[in-house]
């Protein structure tokens, strides 16, 4: 038993004012709480004396709750210790004085925790194989227009409601062993929501492969409408200085300063604050063959969008799987300028390995909260991927101006928004479902694309 600290002490409990004079040398105790680590049953524990009145509870971490003995004597106490453990001179425990009805208390606590054991099994957590991260919804889960949760809970069938009081949104999870959650939008609510999940103790993650399956806007000189990029870097956006760029000096190139550093991109990058995370390299590359023949949506309003963009030979390609680095930003940024920085900021703390694609407003925040739950033990960092896929370019089209084409996009009218969801949900189930398909593998040794 470890002893933890005090609770609100019980004073004033009714003690008769004519106490007997065998009872003038008794004191009463303070309770001391123990935790009881095997079934994290808490008792408080006093010495009762027979004028006093008491209550037990006892609770677990599933909410139940015991009998409680109130109004509680010696004898009473003594009588309960009696029936259920075998003591041998019970009238000595009735007679003895202060030192003997802590001992009756004691036995009378070990005696419940003890039946406690015996009749109430523990409940073992839910052993989680892939956690689905999506962003947000527009409406309900099913039957109406989708958000980036939606397709998921019908397709992969996600019936099973969990209630998450934490977090942004309930969970839900299927017989396979795949949970979908919501986060909501932002780093703030993704790093808020997913820290919720991985602490609840009723969910067994230290195995579960996470893949973040999200929209975003694309860079045109590495993208099309459509397409799916994984992620082999995730870059956060809002860590830095910033000087409004109408006061920057003449020969900065934006007003965003790393922090700790003077000047833009000043050498060296240093990323401990959070400013970069590396995705497990291999499990990117087994991803990236395991899908990159997916068939993704077209049409030929997706056609006519990207004829918008000459001059930029991958904006005008067909739907494609690919591989490249994100940048996540609370602000939703656009515009041609703002891409520019997107590309050199990346550059700059990957150290010119990562090549940015895609911009989003939440993957620091999730890869924040998985970075410190695999410090606590809970998931393994090793087993996280992030997909997203290009509802919308970052940057206007030739020819038009960054207002104008931000204005296009107010209302979420986004060039490709139902295809983008259409391609994260294919292309990420296509992990998923390989996951659990050969979960006997996938469980004990992570996929490795070289």
């Amino acid at each position: 038993m470890d002893q933890v600290s005090g609770g609100q002490r019980d004073r004033d409990l009714g003690e008769d004012e004519g106490k007997s004079e065998a009872h003038a040398d008794t004191q009463s105790l303070h309770p001391m709480y123990y935790r009881i680590s095997s079934n994290n049953v808490v008792l408080p524990i006093y010495s009762v004396n027979a004028r006093e009145t008491k209550t037990w509870r006892a609770n677990s971490s599933f909410g139940w709750r015991i009998s409680e003995f109130c109004n509680s004597t010696d004898r009473a106490m003594a009588e309960i210790a009696l029936k259920y453990s075998p003591v041998d001179n019970m009238q000595y425990i009735l007679n003895s004085p202060v030192q003997s009805r802590l001992y009756c208390s004691v036995l009378v606590l070990g005696t419940l925790c003890s039946c406690f054991a015996r009749t109430t099994p523990l409940t073992q957590p839910i052993r989680v194989k892939v956690v689905v991260v999506t962003m947000f919804e527009r409406g309900e889960d099913t039957g109406d227009v989708p958000g980036e949760f939606q397709l998921w809970v019908e397709r992969e069938h996600l019936d099973q409601i969990f209630a998450l009081p934490a977090g942004y949104h309930h969970v839900r999870m299927n017989k396979d062993g795949v949970l979908g959650m919501l986060t909501g939008v932002g780093t703030a609510k993704a790093a808020a929501s997913v820290m919720a999940l991985g602490l609840d103790p009723r969910f067994d993650l230290s195995k579960a492969y996470w893949i973040v399956a999200g929209i975003g806007g694309g860079d045109p000189a590495d993208v099309s409408l459509g397409s799916a990029v994984w992620c082999d870097y995730v870059l956060d956006g809002d860590l830095s200085f910033e000087i409004d760029a109408r006061q920057i000096p003449p020969n900065w190139t934006t007003g965003y300063v790393p922090l700790r550093k003077g000047t833009p991109y000043q050498p060296p990058a240093v990323a401990d604050y959070g400013e970069m995370y590396a995705i497990n390299a291999n499990l990117v590359t087994w991803a990236v063959h395991l899908t990159e023949q997916v068939k993704l949506a077209d049409s030929e309003n997706l056609r006519k969008s990207r004829a918008r963009f000459p001059g930029f030979p991958n904006a005008l390609r067909p739907p494609f799987v690919t591989q490249g680095a994100t940048l996540s930003a609370g602000t939703f940024w656009h515009g041609s300028k703002l891409d520019e920085w997107a590309n050199a900021w990346v550059r700059y703390y990957t150290g010119g390995k990562g090549n940015y694609m895609v911009a989003a407003m939440e993957d620091s925040g999730t890869l924040q909260a998985l970075t410190f739950l695999s410090q606590a033990g809970r998931v393994d960092l090793q087993r996280v991927m992030v997909l997203r896929t290009v509802s919308n370019y970052d940057r206007e089209p030739p020819g038009t101006s960054a207002a104008d084409s931000l204005q296009e996009m107010v209302s979420g009218n986004y060039s490709a928004y139902l295809p983008s969801l259409e391609a994260a949900q294919i292309v990420a189930d296509k992990v998923v479902r390989d996951i659990v398909e050969h979960w006997a593998e996938r469980e004990t040794t992570i996929p490795n694309g070289k």
